[in-house]
């Protein structure tokens, strides 16, 4: 080989792994979050985008995985998989861990409260509910960046629901928590399955009946093969979206990427919201030229009804703990401050 050849040889290879070590460097933290969706749904997609941007925002500093539900550890486990460092961060439904603390059900999904998800935001950001729920997490070496929400969850259905009475002896999915104890006190059976077994759960009349997702994802998942009275817009669920991350990593990281994913994760909540509803505006509108399909608005008077038995609810669950009352009279302060009592 020539002198000039192996310059250039020596040359190229430099370049390459110049371009090597910078691609590493660029790369401070490489993380794994994985979420509560499968990875077809439309959350899940929302949720790798905001890995994108924090990528983008971050100059590539940050790099995050996105991953399905039950890719590392069962959904109802990533509270303990993030303290440990198995995963880095979640994007989950803390109602999955009300066993460990009652707070986590009444901050995840305090049923009948919300008729909006910007009223739900605006509590976690401005009422008090961010400063609440990190009081509970941080002790099991979890931080949360912050908070978002989808919206409200439609109610899918084998038999019409026009009233309360209607949900006697339905055997609803339901996670573990505020939700199923609601329903139970409301007179329905509920069942505690994972989101991902709600369509066999139907398919094979395990359940009647599923608190599950917006419209939009229960529509594309097919649900309505099955379960053909969807009650839109839904009158009882809003679960909160928790973002968090393993305190130790939170902890060390320079102010600047916090300030990053905090801002990220306030982008992310409106991009839930806004997408999400978009997505179920398009799918009531697949769901009105199936004639097999009957969409049910449950009539103001029976709303008020199941929000009752949800207020009562709230009151057993709010003698729980000492951090369950303060949710309990947080969020009762802030709802009766806006006239939604």
């Amino acid at each position: 080989m020539t002198v000039s050849r192996l310059l250039r040889s020596l040359g190229a290879a430099a370049a390459v792994f110049g371009l090597m070590a910078g691609s590493a460097a660029a790369a401070e933290f490489e993380w794994s979050f994985q979420t509560s969706e499968t990875a077809g749904e439309p959350q899940f997609k929302i949720k790798q985008g905001w890995a994108a941007e924090v990528g983008k925002m971050s100059n590539g500093r940050i790099k995050i995985d996105i991953l399905p539900t039950g890719a590392v550890v069962p959904h109802n486990q990533t509270l303990d998989a993030v303290s440990s460092g198995i995963l880095q961060g979640h994007l989950t439904d803390p109602s999955y861990f009300s066993g460990r603390n009652p707070a986590f059900s009444m901050l995840g999904n305090l049923v009948g409260a919300w008729g909006d998800p910007l009223e739900f935001l605006e509590f976690m950001k401005y009422g008090g509910g961010d400063d609440l729920y990190n009081q509970l997490v941080e002790p099991y070496g979890v931080h949360l960046i912050g908070s978002a929400a989808t919206g409200l969850e439609a109610f899918v259905t084998k038999k019409p629901i026009r009233t309360v009475a209607d949900l006697k002896g339905l055997k609803v999915r339901a996670p573990e928590g505020m939700v199923y104890d609601i329903f139970q006190k409301a007179g329905a059976a509920p069942v505690n399955l994972p989101g991902s077994e709600v369509y066999t759960g139907l398919e094979k009349g395990v359940i009647d009946a599923a608190d599950y997702t917006v419209f939009a994802t229960n529509h594309a998942q097919g649900f309505h093969k099955f379960a053909r009275y969807p009650s839109y817009p839904g009158f009882h669920s809003l679960p909160m979206v928790d973002v968090s991350i393993n305190k130790a990593i939170w902890d060390k990281l320079p102010e600047d990427l916090k300030t990053i994913l905090k801002v990220s994760v306030d982008k992310l909540a409106y991009d839930l919201v806004f997408n999400l509803k978009k997505l179920d505006l398009e799918a009531i509108q697949a769901a009105k030229k199936d004639a097999s399909i009957e969409l049910i608005n449950m009539a103001p008077e029976e709303r008020a009804k199941f929000r009752q038995i949800a207020q009562q609810e709230w009151k057993v669950w709010a003698a729980k703990n000492e951090m369950t009352q303060k949710v309990y009279d947080a969020a009762v302060k802030f709802l009766t401050e806006r006239n939604l009592m």
